[in-house]
């Protein structure tokens, strides 16, 4: 065996110390500045923007209680019905994607389309 693949073997694992070494920092610094119901409002506003003709006119605010959070869309009243939906039908939908976007952050999400 050379010096020069002795350098390569070297090399190789110590890239793949600084990959795992890299990935649990990441870890640590994700869990310490987390944000409860940061997930779910990232989806609301996600999808209330996409949806909506005017979507600066979007706000999500979140009033936190415990393990749980209620997410309060606000938006201009031309997208109102829009993002409410036949029978309710896309708020609805909205409602399922975010309970689903807490559950996976361990609590309890809700939407309220207000004015």
């Amino acid at each position: 065996m050379s010096d020069h693949d002795h350098d390569d073997e070297h090399d190789h694992d110590h890239d793949h110390d600084d990959e795992h070494g890299d990935d649990f920092d990441d870890e640590v610094a994700g869990d310490g500045n987390r944000i409860m119901g940061g997930r779910a409002k990232a989806v609301v506003e996600h999808v209330t923007r996409a949806i909506a003709d005017d979507p600066d006119a979007v706000d999500v605010q979140m009033v936190e209680r415990r393990d749980e959070v209620t997410l309060l869309v606000h938006a201009d009243k031309g997208d109102m019905g829009r993002l409410i939906g036949r029978r309710g039908r896309v708020v609805q939908a909205l409602r399922q994607v975010t309970r689903a976007a807490g559950a996976a952050e361990g609590i309890k999400a809700s939407v309220d389309i207000v004015e």
